[in-house]
């Protein structure tokens, strides 16, 4: 069965099993093979070297091995032999040399203290753990101490020791008070650490009973506790109070206040120290000043500069740490501490020693019979470790002699190895500081060549993608491999391969041809094997339609497309991200088949969005950018500067833009003295202006606020400026549209429109109201009134002119000199009528009125037109009343004639004139009497056809609704109308306009006929009305048409003329295509007016017309 694995086209991670140099073997970890090959010890798991045990627990000691065969396991204590048999309370874990001492019945942890080393041995060799240190944690009593309280002077250093016990390891300091709570730590209050409280200056705040220092022992899980330290400082005040009461009058007394004091360093002590720290270590410096005020700390490296990224400061700058120290770390560091008062330095000399560490650590040797190899052994140290060589947990110059190797100082050289050569090496690197221990061993093996990897093993790659395909082999000597295509190809070579030493074959750029089956074979002097494998070669994965950059308004709605071509064979999944991380938890984000949607966008969806496509062989990937856009924040951070008596500037600080620029900014302005609450338009200015010089109005409490503008709308307005109110003045302006019209005979009433608030320039706002007589020599007439907007002038004549004028003031003063405008007096009505009234009748619909206008001194008022009122007194074809209904017609200006259309024919009229002014109309003229001339009549109201026979009508009507004059006859067309709706002869009759019916006779049986009917005056003929009617038909015709209709020759001829008329119709269309014309009108006016149809000769369809007659009978 063949097994198949997906394989990855980008940096693809395989187990690539490369040889070993000068010749020597890596043994895969391949189970099987492993279970299989012969292999000397291997330590997988120890216990730490430094072993702290928790005493109250058993101790476990771990030793683990692996082997071929499984090793055995035996321990050293103290550098001798530890027989585990003869302790009851020690046993070893089964299939491993983990050893248990068991403390929790009865065994005690001290007496197990001592250097335990493991051996795992089998019959290739022995490895050796490393020297395993076994101590019991200790968390020792505080030992019992007087306390004395410590009672220090305000400004003072203080130091209280905390002097924990002894541990193992070192316990963790802290100080707390009598309720558990920390003491609180700042520049001045800090615990060093050796864990003692440094108290750079003492205040009175520090006086307490309760300062206790905490040791926190972790293995055991216990703390202790010191006893509780007393601290009570004494201020100058109650210092000096003390004296005072212990003094005579006489005696001089006074302590000195608190005076400052430049730094002393608490820790460290002097002016230089050293300090050793091992390489890899944290580097650890401290200094603690005292002083007042409080000295700051700063550190500096002589000679160079503090290493950056491994340089932190703690405890408020007093402890320098550097981590991953080396041993160019090392040098001088000086701290200082400084107030305003001096500074002092310490010196701290560092040295960074080195335990071992390795440059290059031995390695496995796997080699085969006759091989040669070396054992490699470099280690580094401060100072440099000595290097010694042990063989099987025995110092190699005391191990049994082997004449393939040669020790050379931190090399042992291997020549001509034997089965027997295979043994476990150990390496020691030690100097003072510490050792390093490393296992290595020397396998010598003869095995023919093993493949790994699994038969048929099936390989997929992405066209156009590097192909890996895998031969994991093994074999001592190591095998040769080669590569085939094809269970028969040729081996493989050239550029388009590559072979790696571990036998992975390489296609750098797989191609659909390079689909097929490929054979690895491994050989070496002890045999052969091969394996084949499959490669695939798949279609990319590709997006072609990729989201694409959208930019929306908050609370919109968004969808970005992303569709995808892929291999038949691989299933994609597609994964939408923002921003590369997760889409948010919201139901706003609905993810389809290839789209993704935002409902409800809000500012917070703005980012990138990227569709990801995974399928087992490749991922493709494509973003866009969503802009979320909304209108402007508003600004903020008004402010005034500049003040002035009528100017100010304004500043502010924009609001964020959200994505779309701000195009301008609107300021508006509230007046709090006139117009509390309401703001008004000031002024605006571009976009990137953020400060404005406002021109001001005198006796405004301006306050100012700012919009922001940008293509999605306005801001809410900024929070309001601070008020600002300007200095009264006199009036700058006049009330505007100042009128003065009456509304009485005997008066004027003068209008305006008042100043509003700001325009009043200051308080006390009134208003000089000024008037005479035009074209008269009279003084002007003035009168002062309060803030009003109308003033009426009693006593005047009847519409006169006035000359009017409207001045503004106030506390401070006058207005400029307003101008001056034209007012008359109150209009009354007009007292005389238009006179020469005449009427010209132009014709039946229409007429012309003409009048002679009335003297302008009579109007008393502004003319403002004439009016005519007529009305139809009755019709003089009908000789009846009605209703009275008068109309109206306005001429504007002074017009002299006017139209009267809308006229009824044949009609009696009266009309009148009225002269019009502000005040209302005139007297009327005369009433003037005219007549209408006929007119044509309306249509007939009706027509009816009644009593159909096989050759006779009958017809009524009705008179027409308006005859619009004597009705002098009726005149009767009619026609028949074929199957096809073809017309036939017009017939035409005249019929006295006494009549009101008419039968037709001798008209064909079964035949439609077409009626048109009109009245006539003597002016001409009305509007007709149509009707249709048919005769029956006669039923012997009918049942010989029926039994025609069922003929054969009958059927045949119509079927001929079918055919015939179906050829006609194509050569119709064909000299219609090459563009000739064909005579096509033929019935589509077959209903329309025979007066305006061109009559047809007569082509015997309708056969022939016999004489008319008609009866006709009088109205009801």
């Amino acid at each position: 069965m063949m097994k198949k694995m997906s394989m990855p086209t980008s940096k693809t991670s395989l187990v690539l099993f490369l040889c070993q140099i000068i010749s020597a073997l890596d043994v895969p970890l391949d189970s099987k093979l492993l279970e299989e090959l012969s292999q000397p010890p291997t330590i997988t798991q120890q216990s730490p070297k430094d072993y702290i045990v928790d005493p109250r627990e058993n101790i476990v000691i771990q030793c683990e091995a692996k082997g071929k065969p499984p090793p055995s396991f035996s321990w050293t204590r103290n550098g001798t032999h530890f027989d585990i048999d003869k302790d009851a309370q020690v046993t070893m874990k089964p299939n491993s040399g983990t050893l248990v001492i068991n403390i929790m019945n009865g065994g005690k942890a001290e007496a197990y203290e001592g250097v335990y080393q493991c051996t795992a041995r089998n019959e290739r060799g022995a490895a050796i753990s490393n020297n395993i240190v076994i101590r019991p944690s200790r968390s020792p009593l505080w030992t019992k101490e007087k306390l004395e309280p410590n009672h220090v002077r305000e400004g003072d250093s203080l130091v209280l020791h905390c002097r924990p016990p002894v541990g193992l390891p070192p316990p963790i300091i802290f100080w707390m008070d009598n309720a558990f709570q920390r003491l609180p730590q700042s520049e001045r209050v800090s615990q060093g650490l050796n864990g003692d409280l440094y108290f750079s200056n003492v205040q009175p705040e520090d006086t307490r009973e309760d300062y206790i220092c905490y040791a926190r022992f972790n293995h055991t899980q216990t703390i202790q506790q010191k006893q509780p330290i007393s601290v009570k400082v004494f201020s100058m005040d109650s210092l000096n109070d003390t004296i005072a009461a212990n003094l005579s009058d006489t005696d001089i007394y006074g302590a000195k206040p608190v005076t400052e004091r430049q730094p002393v360093l608490l820790t460290p002590t002097g002016s230089t120290s050293t300090k050793v720290e091992l390489r890899g270590n944290v580097l650890l410096l401290e200094c603690i000043a005292a002083g007042l005020p409080t000295p700051v700390i700063r550190w500096i490296k002589e000679g160079g500069e503090l290493p950056a990224n491994r340089t932190f400061f703690e405890n408020f700058r007093k402890t320098l740490k550097i981590i991953d120290v080396s041993e160019a770390d090392s040098g001088n560091y000086k701290c200082i501490a400084r107030n305003t008062l001096g500074s002092a330095h310490h010196v701290i000399s560092v040295t960074v020693k080195a335990a071992p560490y390795w440059i290059t650590a031995p390695r496995n040797l796997v080699l085969s019979p006759g091989e040669d190899g070396t054992l490699i052994c470099r280690a580094n140290g401060n100072p440099k470790p000595s290097i010694s060589w042990l063989a099987n947990g025995v110092p190699i110059a005391i191990a049994p002699e082997d004449p393939s190797r040669k020790v050379d100082g931190d090399t042992i050289i291997f020549s001509h190895v034997q089965e027997r050569s295979s043994a476990v090496y150990q390496c020691n690197a030690s100097n003072e500081y510490g050792y390093l221990l490393s296992n290595a061993f020397v396998n010598v093996l003869a095995e023919p060549p093993r493949i790994l990897t699994p038969a048929n093993k099936l390989y997929q790659v992405i066209a156009d993608s590097p192909a890996l395909l895998d031969c994991a082999y093994f074999g001592s000597p190591k095998p040769e491999i080669e590569w085939f295509k094809g269970v028969k190809g040729s081996i493989l070579r050239g550029n388009e391969y590559v072979f790696h030493d571990n036998g992975t074959l390489e296609i750098p750029v797989a191609q659909k041809n390079s689909a097929g089956t490929y054979t690895c074979v491994a050989r070496n002097e002890l045999g052969k094997i091969q394996n084949e494998v499959q490669l695939e070669i798949k279609d990319p994965t590709m997006i072609i339609k990729q989201p694409e950059y959208k930019v929306i308004q908050r609370y919109g709605q968004v969808s970005f497309e992303c569709i995808i071509k892929h291999d038949s064979t691989l299933l994609p999944t597609v994964t939408w991200l923002k921003d590369n991380d997760e889409l948010p938890d919201d139901d706003r984000f609905l993810v389809g088949k290839d789209n993704l949607t935002i409902m409800n966008v809000t500012d917070k969806d703005d980012g990138t969005y990227t569709c990801i496509v995974n399928t087992t062989l490749d991922s493709v990937s494509a973003s866009a950018v969503l802009t979320v856009v909304a209108r402007p924040n508003p600004p903020f951070d008004l402010e005034l500067t500049g003040q002035l008596e009528r100017s100010i500037d304004l500043s502010w600080i924009p609001g964020d833009e959200n994505n779309s620029p701000i195009t301008n900014f609107v300021i508006e302005y509230e007046d709090a003295l006139h117009e509390p609450g309401v703001w008004h338009y000031q002024t605006e200015v571009p976009g990137t202006q953020t400060t404005v010089h406002l021109k001001l109005s005198p006796y405004v409490n301006y306050s100012f606020r700012v919009i922001a503008v940008n293509k999605i709308g306005r801001s809410q307005p900024s929070e309001p400026s601070e008020q600002y109110l300007t200095k009264s003045a006199s009036p700058d302006e006049n009330p505007a549209n100042v009128q003065g019209i009456g509304s009485e005979p005997d008066n004027l009433v003068i209008t305006w429109e008042p100043l509003k608030g700001f325009q009043s320039n200051g308080p006390g706002l009134q208003y000089k109201v000024s008037w005479r007589q035009k074209d008269v020599d009279d003084e002007w007439t003035s009168v002062i009134v309060a803030n009003v907007s109308k003033y009426i002038v009693s006593g005047t004549p009847t519409f006169v002119p006035y000359e009017i004028k409207v001045q503004a003031l106030n506390d401070l003063g006058y207005a400029p000199e307003p101008s001056e405008v034209i007012g008359h007096s109150g209009e009354d009505l007009p007292m005389v009528a238009p006179g020469n009234v005449q009427v010209h009748v132009i014709n039946s619909t229409l007429a012309k009125v003409h009048w002679d206008p009335v003297p302008l001194k009579t109007v008393r008022g502004h003319l403002q037109g004439y009016k005519v009122y007529y009305w139809k007194v009755q019709s003089l074809s009908r000789r009846s009343r009605r209703h009275v209904e008068q109309k109206i017609l306005t001429f504007r200006g002074n017009k002299t004639f006017g139209m009267l259309p809308g006229l009824e024919p044949y009609s009696s009229y009266k009309l009148n004139v009225r002269v019009v002014n502000g005040k209302g109309e005139g007297p009327a003229s005369p009433d003037k009497v005219f007549r209408t001339p006929e007119g044509v009549p309306s249509s007939p109201s009706f027509l009816k056809i009644t009593n159909p026979t096989l050759d006779s009508l009958t017809l009524e009507w009705g008179s027409p609704t308006h005859p619009n004059g004597v009705l002098t006859s009726y005149t009767l067309k009619f026609q028949p109308i074929n199957n096809t709706h073809e017309l036939g002869p017009l017939v035409e009759i005249r019929i006295p306009a006494n009549e009101s019916s008419l039968i037709l006779k001798n008209l064909n049986y079964s035949t439609r006929y077409k009626f048109y009917f009109n009245a006539q005056t003597s002016v001409g003929s009305g509007s007709q009305i149509t009707e249709e009617a048919v005769t029956i038909m006669d039923e012997a015709m009918a049942s010989r048409q029926v039994d025609i209709a069922t003929q054969g020759w009958f059927i045949g001829l119509m079927c001929a003329v079918a055919l015939l008329i179906l050829i006609l119709l194509i050569v119709c269309f064909i000299r219609r295509n090459k563009g000739g014309k064909y005579p096509v009108k033929e019935k589509e006016d077959a209903h329309a007016d025979p007066e305006i149809q061109p009559m047809k000769e007569d082509d015997g369809t309708f056969g022939e017309y016999r004489l008319f007659s008609f009866v006709s009978s009088a109205p009801f």
